[in-house]
């Protein structure tokens, strides 16, 4: 294990600022998300154009392939996970001042489609559902029910999510008299698919390669997060975010990607900026170590799924940060964390692998 360390994750210390960040400032609810005009920025005019050419029908043979290739990379590679988690913030907290409300759209409604996102559903899902429920039974990503170091146990949770998902998600929403947020994710998914099936019939290899190739691979890799994200619950407190949640700093995954390693955090204080994290982390050092919280320092979520599924515990607690010695040995830390990525019984029957995966 480690003993914790600085924190190099980014934080905010104000900036000069030239007339083009003035200018945007004017428009934008907080100065720390400037960032995210020039995110938007890059995304508008490098991505959405690329794939408005592999749709144009003078553009064929290898200079269709070629933008193709182009597109595939920065839409994987250059700008997924950034727009992403710049989704998730804006999803907590206003983008646009109310005076440009209006503008609040552009993300949700033009540009996450783009990157797999049907419009509306993502908040509806996350901000509707995840964190009130917590990761607990009635939030229908909840990890508590899967063995949570099982590979097939993953695929049953991102199969049932894949194909009976937003079903789920509307039935939540309607059973718990969100019927605003339901009628939001419905209607986004229609629009999403209405529009998929219009232009499959113009360019069915453009419809394919820019907007369902990254839904499949946005819900996947949403599952890996939130599955690793909630991989370690104590089946005593699964309610406690400090036990049911984990934190992964000084990772390169921060600095891209808006400090999304701070997942405890952000459950314990979901509207805290993103630039706040790390010194709320150190300011709530002692809740941590009490409650003996998982805290990963040179991993990210996607490095511990992996290990996690190949259970390679002797590779993770090398990475854990053993705070104010909550943890006596590594073999106490390893016997923790298989604890909490066991299967958890709730009021329901545990769901049994095999039927989730046919369901």
């Amino acid at each position: 294990m480690k003993l914790l360390g600085a924190i190099k994750d980014p934080t905010f210390t104000g900036k000069n600022y030239n007339r083009f960040d003035r200018f945007f400032l004017q428009f934008i609810k907080d100065e720390r998300d400037l960032p995210f005009i020039y995110l938007t920025l890059r995304i508008t005019f490098v991505l959405i154009p690329l794939s408005v050419l592999l749709f144009m029908p003078f553009v064929t043979g290898w200079i269709w392939w070629t933008i193709a290739a182009a597109h595939f990379y920065v839409s994987n590679f250059v700008f997924k996970g950034p727009f992403g988690l710049m989704l998730h913030c804006t999803s907590h907290r206003q983008f646009f001042k109310s005076e440009y409300g209006w503008m609040n759209n552009y993300l949700p409604w033009i540009v996450a489609p783009f990157f797999g996102h049907t419009p509306e559903t993502y908040y509806s899902h996350h901000i509707g559902m995840h964190h009130p429920e917590n990761n607990l039974e009635d939030d229908d990503s909840s990890t508590m029910t899967f063995q949570r170091d099982s590979f097939r146990s993953f695929l049953a949770y991102f199969g049932r999510f894949f194909v009976i998902g937003v079903r789920n998600l509307l039935a939540y929403l309607h059973r718990k008299n969100r019927s605003k947020l339901a009628t939001r994710a419905l209607t986004g998914e229609i629009i999403f698919a209405v529009v998929a099936c219009i232009l499959l019939y113009v360019n069915w290899a453009a419809t394919v390669l820019v907007f369902l190739f990254p839904l499949l691979v946005y819900r996947l890799i949403a599952m890996m997060g939130n599955w690793t994200q909630h991989a370690f619950v104590d089946g005593d407190e699964p309610g406690n975010a400090y036990k049911n949640s984990i934190t992964c700093i000084n990772v390169k995954y921060n600095k891209k990607c808006w400090n999304d390693g701070y997942h405890i955090s952000h459950h314990v204080r979901p509207a805290l900026h993103w630039t706040e994290h790390p010194t709320f982390f150190l300011k709530t050092i002692d809740k941590y170590a009490h409650n003996q919280a998982i805290v990963f320092d040179g991993l990210d979520f996607l490095q511990i799924f992996f290990l996690l599924m190949r259970g390679r515990y002797d590779v993770l607690v090398k990475y854990m940060v053993n705070i104010n010695d909550a943890f006596a040995s590594d073999e106490e830390a390893i016997a923790l964390l298989r604890r909490r990525t066991r299967r958890i019984t709730t009021n329901d029957t545990v769901l049994d692998v095999p039927q989730v995966a046919v369901a």
